[in-house]
């Protein structure tokens, strides 16, 4: 991998080699041989082609592609940054290199940038609906394994907020834990004896439980599966004293209005877990 690619990842915020990693991977389930090119094309043969958008959305995973394309000697050259609006018929890379080479990284790539680019096209829609509020749109932990931070990077490239990484770097009291703990008062008291100044965010279903997370010293609370209305009045007992966030099944039709009640984020496990994948083909010149 050429430094100005290590350096593109981590502005970014990925880590190069975790990159790398995951895209040896990718290539090494296609197996070693492909009984389909090798037949037809001698090593010399070369081919030129351009990576293509076929339908108006976010990109995300340009530098991820590049990867693949470095690994197989295929040159490249970028003609959008990721997290650019594009539209159909507008190329998105363009690649050439030994015909052979090409066709093994045609897949895998696609794959990492129609997948990474339908996240950040779906994040760009929430964050579009929302437009003129103060409310962001924010993932969440239900990821793809091994893909959490390409996703979560490909939610920031559509304008969307990423939440916690994992379970080591922010704490979220959720109804089991507070089930198990026997309330919310006795849960955060109990992560705050060990970890002092870490960022807790209490997970609530009534009013009443944000009144006990507000007492209890919460100053993060996630709403969850509450009605417009009951988020309006939760904004108006908080006052400000903590941060919320809606949660619960909510849909891009709903962003609006659920933005408006003065939340500060909406979670949307679908940005990761339901996107649908962004259209882009390689066309052969």
């Amino acid at each position: 991998m050429t430094p100005e690619l290590e350096e593109a990842l981590r502005a970014a915020g990925l880590d190069p080699q975790a990159v790398e990693n995951l895209v040896q991977t990718a290539l090494a389930e296609d197996g070693e041989v492909d009984v389909t090119s090798e037949p037809i094309f001698a090593p010399q043969d070369t081919s030129t082609g351009d990576f293509t958008a076929r339908e108006a959305g976010t990109v995300a995973g340009v530098p991820v592609a590049s990867v693949v394309f470095e690994l197989l000697g295929i040159t490249y050259e970028t003609k959008v940054a990721d997290g650019e609006r594009v539209v159909p018929g507008q190329i998105l890379i363009s690649v050439g290199g030994p015909t052979r080479a090409v066709l093994r990284a045609e897949r895998t790539a696609l794959n990492l940038l129609t997948h990474l680019s339908g996240i950040a096209t779906a994040a760009r829609r929430w964050t579009d609906a929302m437009e003129g509020t103060t409310a962001k749109v924010r993932d969440t932990r239900k990821t793809l394994p091994g893909l959490r931070a390409l996703q979560k990077y490909a939610v920031h490239c559509g304008g969307g907020v990423n939440h916690r990484m994992g379970l080591h770097d922010s704490a979220l009291i959720k109804d089991n834990h507070i089930a198990a703990a026997g309330s919310i008062t006795k849960a955060y008291e109990a992560i705050r004896v060990v970890y002092p100044s870490l960022h807790v965010q209490v997970e609530c279903d009534t009013l009443g439980q944000v009144e006990e997370a507000l007492t209890a010293g919460a100053r993060s609370i996630l709403l969850d599966n509450m009605t417009d209305a009951e988020m309006s009045e939760a904004v108006r007992l908080v006052a400000g004293r903590a941060e919320l966030e809606a949660s619960g099944g909510l849909t891009l039709d709903r962003a609006r209005d659920v933005a408006v009640t003065g939340v500060d984020y909406l979670a949307v496990g679908a940005l990761t877990h339901s996107a649908r994948v962004f259209d882009i083909g390689l066309d052969f010149s």
